[in-house]
Parts: structure tokens; sequence; C-alpha cells
């Protein structure tokens, strides 16, 4: 019997295989094995080309939303007929929100998390440092010298206010103490540095962390048309959206909401420095905590504890101030050069493209904040934390609002009175 031909036993030739390609273009799915020596060098630039591939799908999809939050607040704005550029509703706003969506409805893949995670942290940072570049250190002294007691009176409330509500409800004190710190200091960061500390595990430093990112969030969306009823200026607003709000990037986001929907860079300028301020009482406040915690915990017996200076102060807080200093310096240098070699007049472009690329940048990793937020993990979170959680952000924030309002009415000339 005979059997018969495949028709395809032409393309099974090795002859045939090479039928399908142009002449001239290699064929990439035939391995062609290297020397030792050419995989010697060439290796860095791989590693390089596969680091820059892992993360480029993260970071495009979160600067995709970010233009289309431009896109969509100017639309808002033209459709509305909004004068002088201006929109109902902020680009960062618009981003965090999509974002948020995206995340929940169709997902985020997996291969997108490694370059999110770069722009939550390196981006945000990153831009907050090239802002630096747009502030003075005279404007900076006086934005931290009037927020300080607010800082400081926002600080005590929540520790206090935690603590009390905590141990009335019942609450587990190392859940309490996780809540107060995120809540007075800095947010999800305080909160991871001082888990491992009080040895909380991991569905407590789980449920602190979405307490404070549900209202970091709320107030992100809300407290810029808050703060632009309530308050005269816009130094002002910065200020209460620096003290009242917990998180840096939700900060950041706040405030370039704020400058982007009224116009007020100053602002958006305010509100980072007073939260770096407030992120530098981290190297006070989170060993105090930690020996409160092991003290009550060891029947009044502490224990040692040690933290390392860029630990206490972050670098791209360091970062921040030297390019306020840099800026400073080109402004006072006098004469018609910044540094007797650059013209006045291309040194006033640094500060534009500073704005520019800043915005940017803030925009990249806010998006990628709303990316971040899946609502599965506050599932199961209980009304207790949740309760602790919301009376501490509203205590904050109303603090904030009084105490702003009465060293605006005591100071009859300060910072807090400029417009």
């Amino acid at each position: 019997m005979t059997t018969a031909a495949s028709p395809f036993r032409y393309l099974e030739d090795p002859f045939h295989s090479s039928l399908d390609s142009m002449e001239g273009v290699p064929d990439y799915v035939v391995s062609r094995p290297k020397s030792s020596a050419a995989l010697g060098t060439t290796k860095w630039w791989h590693d390089i080309l596969a680091w820059a591939g892992s993360l480029a799908p993260g970071i495009l999809l979160a600067l995709a939303l970010a233009w289309v939050g431009y896109f969509i607040s100017e639309l808002i704005g033209r459709l509305l007929r909004y004068d002088s550029g201006k929109s109902p509703v902020s680009p960062v706003t618009i981003a965090v929100l999509l974002g948020m969506v995206l995340r929940n409805t169709i997902g985020v893949p997996k291969v997108y998390e490694e370059g999110l995670r770069l722009c939550l942290k390196t981006v945000l940072r990153l831009g907050i440092v090239i802002l630096g570049l747009t502030l003075s250190i005279k404007a900076l002294r006086r934005d931290v010298l009037t927020a300080l007691p607010v800082i400081v009176c926002c600080i005590t409330t929540a520790l206090l206010l935690v603590t009390f509500i905590n141990r009335a409800l019942g609450l587990p004190k190392r859940l309490g103490t996780l809540i107060a710190i995120g809540t007075s200091i800095c947010g999800v960061s305080a909160i991871v540095a001082t888990a491992p500390i009080i040895e909380a595990d991991d569905d407590e430093t789980a449920y602190a962390v979405a307490c404070i990112t549900v209202f970091g969030l709320l107030a992100l969306i809300t407290y810029p048309f808050i703060a632009h009823q309530i308050f005269d200026t816009p130094v002002q607003a910065g200020t209460f959206l620096g003290t009242a709000i917990h998180d840096t990037s939700q900060v950041a986001g706040a405030g370039l909401a704020y400058a982007q929907q009224y116009k007020a860079d100053a602002a958006m300028q305010a509100a980072v420095t007073v939260k770096l301020v407030r992120n530098l009482c981290m190297s006070l406040l989170i060993p105090l905590m930690a020996i409160l915690y092991r003290r009550s915990e060891s029947n009044g017996k502490s224990k040692s504890f040690g933290q390392k200076w860029h630990h206490a102060i972050p670098l791209f807080v360091v970062a921040f101030v030297v390019m306020a200093c840099i800026r400073s310096l080109g402004d006072s240098g006098g004469g018609d050069k910044a540094f007797g070699l650059i013209p006045m007049g291309q040194w006033k472009l640094v500060d534009t493209n500073a704005k520019f690329f800043a915005s940017w940048l803030l925009a990249t990793a806010l998006g990628a904040v709303g990316l971040g937020t899946g609502f599965a993990r506050f599932r199961g979170l209980g009304l207790k934390p949740f309760t602790v959680a919301m009376a501490a952000a509203f205590s904050v924030g109303a603090v904030s609002v009084a105490l702003i309002k009465l060293i605006a009415s005591i100071v009859s000339n300060g910072s807090l009175n400029l417009h």
C-alpha cells in the first residue's frame, strides 16, 4: 500500500525554510552562539536593554494616562467655555481616576508592575527634586517657618487622637501605632518603616496602609476644591494640603491639581515644601514610637533602636534643598549673568523648564498611583480600623484649617497672606 505524500514535504526541507524570509534579513528564530569574548563585552549592554524593556510598559502606560488626563481636562474646559485656560477638573485628578478604573475593571498585567513601581518611587522623587529649582531659599524658609506650628499641632493631634480611639475600640496597639504614624507624618512610607520596628504582622501593616490610602485618595481628589473655597491665598491652600494629606505622592498630586486648576504654582510649591518638612519628622517620631511601644511591651524596659542617617533624612529631600540653593545663588548673582556665566534671559528659562518637567513627572507618578490602587485589598478592612483612620484624617484636616486661619489673622503681613 502506497502512503500518500505529505503536501507540506517541501516546506520541511531545510532548503525551502529560507523561502519565507527576505533576502539579507536575519532569522531571529535561529540561535547563533557567540564566543565567550563577545558575550563578555556585550553582556552589560544586554542587561541594560533587558532592564529598560522590563520598565518600559509600566512607564509608558502611566505617561499615557497623564497625557490623556491633560487632553480630557483641556477638552472639558473648552466645552464648558472656561476662560483663562482653566478647567473645572485637574489633569492629575483625571489621570488618577482613569488609573483606578483601569486597575479595577480590566486589570493591570504583571508586565507593567516593575515600571509602575519605578514611577511611584524614582519618578515621583525626581519630579520633587526638579521642583526645587522653582523655589528660592527665601521662599522655602518662609513656607517652613509659617507652617511649623501647623505641622507640630497636626502631628500631635493625630498621635493623641488615634491612640485614644484605638484603645477605646479595643484594637491591637500595633495597628493603632501604624495608623497614627501614617496619618501624622508620611503615609505609607512611615508605616512601612515602622512596621518591622514594632514587629507588626502583615495583616496589621496591610490594614494600616489600606486605611491611609483610602482617605489619602479622597483628599487628593477633594481637598484642592475645598482649599480653594476656604483659603484666601494659594500659599494658605498649599500649607493646608501639605499638612492635612498623608502620603507624599498624594500631597504632590493635590498640590499639582490646585496649581493646574487655579493657575497658582505657589500652592504646589508650598504643599511639597511643607510635606517634606513633615517627612523629616520621621527621624524623631519613628524611633520615639518604637521606644514607647517596646517599653510598654517589656514592662518599662526600653530596647535600643538604631537608624541610619539616610533613612532619617531621605536623599531626595537633601537634593530638593540643593536645587533650591542653586536657584537662589543664580538669582542673587547680580549683574546680567547668573553665576557670571549664564545670561539672565536664559537663566529664567530654568524656572519655566523645571515647572514643565516637574509637572509631567509628577503627573506620570500620579497615574501610577491610580493604576496601583486596587479596591480588592480594602475588602474585609473592618469598620473599627476604618473609623480610627477617618477620625484621624478629619481631625488633622480641621486642626490644619483652624491654625492656618488663626495665623493668617495674627500675622498681618506674613507669608500666609501673600498673593
